[in-house]
């Protein structure tokens, strides 16, 4: 089973048609025509300035910089998703920023992570999938619920996203999670966890825009099937 997932809580932007109109010639012969109601570049650009002066005015309080009020990129990203409206633009933009401010995914390092990352329990592969995407795996059967805090876990997930996502390559807009569930058994189950982890994946543009990630749940596969798996 494969399900997935953006880390922003948005599908993919999809082509947006917002009207396609079919003529009948003479010749019993069909022609038709599509409007995209995507703005053009110069448009488009002005829509970003205006979601910026919003963010300026009525939210100052929120952080500038990469990820912040001003980062261009992650606001036409939203104003993709959103269909181009600025105010559903300028809510959900909000609202991912304040949880990664409150979350501080800024502060997360490799450092501050290591105990964790240590067991094993999941980790970025150092290769690609057949299809140039970074792979991130999760080993089930090695997470054991309380014997690290919770939130040490939380931090773990987070920063191994990122991590992921920050391997991409131009032109790249996902990446392929794997999650082992052989040896799993009832011990290794973390309800808290899991519900952190779809809260997590449904955080408004959580990390790099435009970004979906792909996860695979394996069972009882051998190491060659996983690896067709990464094909998908």
């Amino acid at each position: 089973m494969a399900l997935r997932m953006c880390p922003h809580g948005y599908r993919q932007p999809q082509p947006l048609i917002s009207a396609v109109s079919f003529t009948k010639s003479a010749s019993r012969s069909f022609r038709f025509s599509v409007r995209s109601s995507i703005p053009e570049s110069g448009q488009s650009r002005k829509l970003v300035l205006e979601v910026k002066e919003k963010l300026a005015k009525d939210y100052r309080s929120l952080p500038l910089g990469k990820y912040g009020r001003d980062d261009e990129e992650m606001i036409l990203w939203f104003l993709k998703d959103r269909r181009f409206s600025v105010d559903e633009a300028v809510g959900k933009l909000t609202k991912a920023i304040k949880w990664r401010q409150n979350f501080g995914m800024s502060e997360l390092t490799e450092e501050k992570v290591k105990r964790v990352a240590e067991t094993g329990k999941s980790y970025v592969h150092d290769s690609f999938d057949v299809n140039g995407r970074p792979v991130l795996l999760v080993v089930a059967s090695n997470h054991f619920p309380g014997v690290h805090d919770p939130e040490d876990d939380q931090k773990l997930c987070a920063f191994l996203i990122e991590k992921a996502l920050r391997m991409l390559s131009p032109g790249k807009d996902d990446i392929l999670g794997i999650v082992d569930l052989r040896n799993f058994g009832p011990a290794n189950a973390d309800l808290k966890f899991l519900t952190f982890l779809v809260s997590f994946v449904n955080k408004p543009r959580l990390t790099i825009g435009g970004k979906e990630i792909q996860f695979c749940w394996c069972r009882s596969l051998k190491m060659g099937r996983t690896i067709r798996l990464l094909s998908w």
